[in-house]
C-alpha cells in the first residue's frame, strides 16, 4: 500500500522556555529557546514528542555539549548563536506541507534572525535561514552551520556504536561510491567541492547500530558544503555524545551583508528513521519529491550525438533514424554544434558563440528540428553558457564578465562570474534566446567551471572588504535557470556538469533530471548508478547506454540494463552509415519496450533496494525497484569480479499476493507466491564478469 505521507505537526509550548516540537511522519525534531539561544534538544525515530509528559521531559543534557545550538552564525567576527530575543513564531499551511518561521533578533549585531522550517509528512524536513542587516553599515558573515547541534546522547558499552556512510570519492568518474564507516570518537568532517573536488554529492547517512536509528541529511548547494559528526566517547566510559553541522564552506568573509539586505541561506534537508538504509532512502525520496524537485518529470528517452561523430547533417540524420528504431524519443545534439567542420572536439574555445556554425550547418540547425519532428521525435540542444571560450566575441569585448582569482588574474577558462548581474542577464538573455529561435523541446546544461575560481574570487565590496563570490555566484546560477524554468515551463531542463559535478538538490530545483556521471565504463558506471539512486529519485537520474567509451569493457546488454531502473538515454551502437546487427537491435527494442510499458509507468513514483549498498566491495552487484502497492517490480543485477550464481530475495514483493515472474536473459517466465520471493527468493545464475540479468515480476 502506498504510504500516505499526510501527518505533521508543530507542537508549541510557550513559557519562560518555549519549547518547538515538529512532527512529520513518525520524525520528531525538538528545539527549546533557552538562555538566549536556540537549542537542539535531540530527535525520536518512532513518533514520540520529547515533551510528551510535562513533568517527566525527554531530551538530551545540554550541558555536555559544546555547541548545542541549533544554528552557528558569525558576523564580524562574532558569533550569535546566542545573546537572542524571541520575535514571533508562527506557522502556516502552504498547500499540503506546513511552514513554520521562528523569529530571533541579536543583542550582539543588529541583525534579525528568522528560521524557517518544512514539514510535508515524510520522516525528513526541510530547513534554511534568513539574515537580515537591520544596519547602515555592512556586516561580514564568516561561519554558516545552518543546521546544527545534538542528534542524541546514548549510553552504550563497546566502541562499535555508531557508523557513517557517504560517498567517498569527489573525483570524477567515482560519483556515488557509497560506503559506510565505523564512525571513531573524534570529530569527522564530510567536505564537498570546498577544498574537495566537485563530484561528491553533499549527503550523509548515520546510523546507530545498537538502536537502529538513521539520520540522513543533504545539503541544497552548489558551493563548499561540510558535514561534521562529533562523537564524544570516553573511554571507560558509556555516555556518548552525538553532535552534528550541515555548515556551508567558502573563503571569509563568505558574504557581506551591505545596509538593511536580507541573506537567504541554502536549504539543509534532515530526517531520521527507525530502520534499514532503503526505508531511509525511500523516506528522503518521498520528501525530494513531494517538497523538493517539484518540476515535472520528463520521461522521454534521450538520445544524444556529439563529437565522438563528425556532426555532419547527413551524419546527424542517419543517428536520428538509428535513435528512433531503437525507441528513443528527442534527440540531443551535444558539445560540438558551435564548432567548424573538423574542429568539434574543440569545443571548449567555441563556447559562447550560442550559434550553429554555418559551414557545419548551411541551412541552419532547423533543418534538423524540422527532420526530428518529422519522424516524430523531440529536439533538443546542448548548451555551456556558464562559459565564454576564447573563440567567441563575448571573450573579448566582455573580460569584466570573467572570473578572476585573488591576484586579479581573468580565468583563461572563460569562466562567468554570476555575481555580476550583467554577465547574469546577459546569459539569461542568450538561453531564452536560443529556446526560442531554435524550438527546443529539451535543453542540455553543461558547466565545466573551473571551481577554485568560485572560490578564490574575492569581489570588493566598495567598503574596503571584499567578499568571496561563492555565495553570490552561485545563487545567480539558481536565479538564472529558475527564472527560464518559469518561463519555459514546457522545455525539459536537463542538467550536467562534466557529469555529475553539481547533482545537489540546490541545482536540482530547476531541472527536470541530471546526468549524475560522464562516465559509462563498466564497472565504475554500476557502481555509479547503485549510489547515485541513493542521492536521488532513480527517475532523475540519467544513464547513458551506448558512447563515451562505454563499449571497452563489458556486456551489452548489461550496459542497456544499467539504465533500465533510471532515467534512459541512448547513444548509437552501430556505424551510422553501416549496415545493424539486427540480433542487437531486436534486444534493444525489447529492452526500450519493457522500460516504456512496465518499468516508466511506476518509475515516479517507485520504491528502490540497494540489496548491495556498497557496491564497490563485493561482486554481484543488484538494484530493486517496485511499485508502491506491491503490484510489480524489477530488479537489475550485474557481476563486477567473476560469474556468479546466488538467490536473489525480492524486497518489493507482498507476501499475499501472487505474481508471474520473468528472467529476461532466457526469456523465461514462472508464477510464485509473493512469500516464496521474500523468503527463499530466485536462483540468479550470471555467467561471467561484468555479465547481467534482469528480473520482472508482476502480480497476477
Amino acid at each position: 500500500m502506498k504510504k500516505q505521507h499526510d501527518f505533521f505537526d508543530v507542537y508549541y509550548q510557550g513559557g519562560d522556555v518555549p519549547e518547538f516540537c515538529y512532527r512529520s511522519g513518525k520524525m520528531v525534531y525538538q528545539e527549546a529557546f533557552q538562555g538566549g539561544s536556540l537549542i537542539t534538544l535531540g530527535y525520536n525515530s518512532a513518533g514520540y514528542p520529547l515533551n510528551l509528559r510535562k513533568n517527566e521531559k525527554v531530551g538530551v543534557n545540554i550541558r555536555k555539549f559544546c555547541e548545542p545550538f541549533a544554528f552557528n552564525i558569525e558576523l564580524d567576527g562574532q558569533s550569535v548563536d546566542f545573546g537572542l530575543e524571541l520575535v514571533d513564531f508562527k506557522t502556516e499551511k502552504i498547500e499540503t506541507n506546513l511552514k513554520a518561521t521562528l523569529v530571533l533578533k541579536s543583542t550582539i549585531k543588529p541583525v534579525l534572525v528568522k528560521v524557517h522550517t518544512l514539514l510535508d509528512g515524510t520522516q525528513m524536513f526541510s530547513r534554511y535561514i534568513e539574515i537580515e542587516n537591520l544596519s547602515d553599515n555592512n556586516i561580514n558573515l564568516s561561519r554558516l552551520s545552518i543546521l546544527s547541534g545534538a542528534l542524541e546522547e546514548f549510553e552504550a558499552a563497546g566502541d562499535n556504536t555508531y557508523s557513517i556512510g557517504y560517498f567517498d570519492n569527489d573525483e570524477w568518474g567515482n560519483e556515488g561510491d557509497f560506503s559506510w564507516h565505523k564512525l571513531q570518537p573524534d570529530v569527522t568532517c564530510i567536505d564537498s567541492r570546498f577544498g574537495r573536488d566537485r563530484f561528491r554529492h553533499p549527503l550523509i547517512f548515520i546510523r546507530n547500530n545498537e538502536s537502529g536509528k538513521i539520520w540522513f541529511s543533504q545539503l541544497a548547494w552548489t558551493g563548499g558544503c561540510r558535514f561534521t559528526v562529533d562523537y564524544n566517547s570516553k573511554p571507560r566510559k558509556e555516555d556518548k555524545y552525538l553532535s552534528f553541522k550541515a555548515e556551508i564552506k567558502a573563503h571569509n568573509p563568505m558574504y557581506v551583508l551591505r545596509p538593511h539586505e536580507t541573506f537567504v541561506s541554502p536549504e539543509v534537508y534532515m530526517g531520521i528513521v527507525q530502520g534499514d538504509l532503503d526505508f531511509a532512502v525511500n523516506e528522503m525520496h518521498a520528501h525530494i519529491r513531494k517538497s523538493v524537485l517539484t518540476a515535472p518529470w520528463d520521461s522521454m528517452i534521450g538520445c544524444g550525438m556529439g563529437a565522438d561523430h563528425d556532426m555532419t547533417v547527413e551524419t546527424s540524420k542517419s543517428c536520428i533514424r538509428q535513435f528512433k528504431e531503437m525507441g528513443g524519443e528527442v534527440f540531443i545534439i551535444d558539445a560540438g554544434w558551435e564548432c567548424p567542420p573538423g574542429k568539434e572536439t574543440e569545443w571548449g574555445p567555441y563556447n559562447g558563440r550560442n550559434n550553429p556554425d554555418k559551414d557545419r550547418y548551411p541551412n541552419g540547425i532547423k533543418e534538423l528540428s524540422d527532420y526530428c519532428h518529422e519522424m516524430g521525435m523531440k529536439f533538443a540542444l546542448w548548451i555551456e553558457i556558464e562559459r565564454m571560450g576564447n573563440m567567441c566575441d563575448g571573450y573579448k569585448d566582455h573580460p569584466e564578465f570573467r572570473s578572476s582569482d585573488v591576484f586579479g588574474n581573468h580565468n583563461s577558462n572563460g569562466d562567468l562570474d554570476f555575481s555580476i548581474p550583467e554577465a547574469a542577464q546577459w546569459a539569461e538573455n542568450e538561453l531564452a534566446r536560443m529556446i526560442e529561435e531554435y524550438n527546443l523541446d529539451l535543453l542540455r546544461i553543461d558547466s565545466n567551471f573551473s571551481y577554485p575560481y568560485a572560490f578564490f574570487n574575492m569581489a570588493d565590496t566598495g567598503s574596503g572588504v571584499k567578499e568571496c563570490v561563492s555565495l553570490r555566484h552561485f545563487n545567480g546560477v539558481y536565479n538564472m535557470y529558475q527564472n527560464l524554468k518559469k518561463r519555459f515551463p514546457d522545455v525539459v531542463f536537463e542538467n550536467c556538469a562534466g557529469g555529475g559535478g553539481r547533482t545537489d538538490l540546490g541545482m536540482m530545483k530547476a531541472f527536470n533530471h541530471t546526468w549524475v556521471s560522464d562516465c559509462q565504463v563498466e564497472p565504475q558506471s554500476i557502481i555509479i548508478t547503485n549510489g547515485m539512486t541513493m542521492a536521488l529519485p532513480p527517475e532523475r537520474v540519467d544513464r547513458l547506454f551506448a558512447g563515451m567509451n562505454c563499449q571497452s569493457v563489458g556486456e551489452f546488454e548489461a550496459h542497456l540494463r544499467n539504465t533500465m531502473l533510471t532515467h534512459m538515454s541512448l547513444n548509437v551502437f552501430s556505424p551510422c552509415d553501416g549496415e545493424i546487427n539486427q540480433e542487437q537491435m531486436e534486444f534493444v527494442r525489447h529492452s526500450t519496450d519493457i522500460y516504456k510499458s512496465f518499468i516508466r509507468p511506476f518509475l515516479s513514483e517507485a520504491l528502490v533496494y540497494h540489496h548491495t549498498p556498497e557496491a564497490r566491495n563485493g561482486n554481484e552487484t543488484v538494484l530493486e525497484i517496485s511499485s508502491p502497492d506491491k503490484s510489480r517490480g524489477a530488479a537489475t543485477a550485474v557481476t563486477l569480479k567473476s560469474a556468479a550464481e546466488f538467490t536473489l530475495r525480492l524486497k518489493g514483493a507482498d507476501a499475499s499476493k501472487m505474481y508471474k515472474v520473468t528472467l529476461d536473459n532466457n526469456r523465461e517466465s514462472f508464477v510464485i507466491s509473493g512469500r516464496e520471493l521474500r523468503q527463499n527468493g530466485v536462483l540468479i545464475e550470471v555467467p561471467s564478469s561484468l555479465s547481467s540479468e534482469l528480473v520482472l515480476y508482476e502480480e497476477i
